[in-house]
């Protein structure tokens, strides 16, 4: 019992040591980490959208963006215009309409078997006057707008549909596809 008492009384006078003491007796903290430490940075890759507009399976128009993109970043093209828009008398809110198209990439080389593949997130959205005279008479506009937002795996030198939606208005489809290209 008194071994018991002795021990204890012990550790609690050790753990009650100032912590300079603690540290001279080889109890530091853990080093922090080195520039080493930190993981490489991944490749560098052209980013090339096709946004097609379609009708009855014909293609009626069509855009084409393109970003660089290092893997593990993100990007975003936004073309377009801000439309001022009276909400209450004397507020005025500004609405973009036009094309804006956000996408992050993560490079799939750590895993062997996948290892020529990326992971793309994809928004997209494209917005424009369901009526054009509208803007130019100073009417409310009336906006069509069209979102796809998606997550693939996609491999390089391959184009893909990202995604495709139907307008509710007409017999139209809209298609968004990607190729991915590794930049050397």
């Amino acid at each position: 019992m008194l071994k018991k008492i002795l021990f204890a009384g012990a550790l609690i006078g050790v753990l009650m040591l100032p912590p300079a003491v603690m540290r001279a007796t080889g109890q530091d903290a853990p080093a922090p980490k080195r520039a080493a430490d930190v993981s490489e940075p991944g490749h560098s890759y052209r980013l090339d959208f096709t946004l097609s507009e379609l009708e009855d399976g014909k293609k009626m128009n069509s855009r084409e963006y393109s970003m660089s993109l290092n893997a593990g970043d993100q990007n975003e093209i936004k073309i377009g215009t801000r439309v001022p828009v009276e909400v209450k008398q004397s507020e005025i809110q500004y609405l973009d309409v036009g094309t804006n198209i956000w996408s992050r990439l993560r490079d799939r080389a750590d895993v062997q078997w996948l290892s020529n593949d990326v992971m793309l997130n994809i928004r997209s959205e494209l917005s424009n006057f369901a009526i054009p005279d509208q803007q130019a008479q100073g009417m409310r506009p009336t906006i069509r707008q069209i979102r796809i937002d998606s997550s693939v795996i996609a491999t390089p030198g391959k184009q893909m549909i990202v995604g495709s939606a139907d307008d509710p208005n007409s017999k139209r489809q809209f298609q968004l596809e990607v190729l991915v290209t590794k930049v050397k």
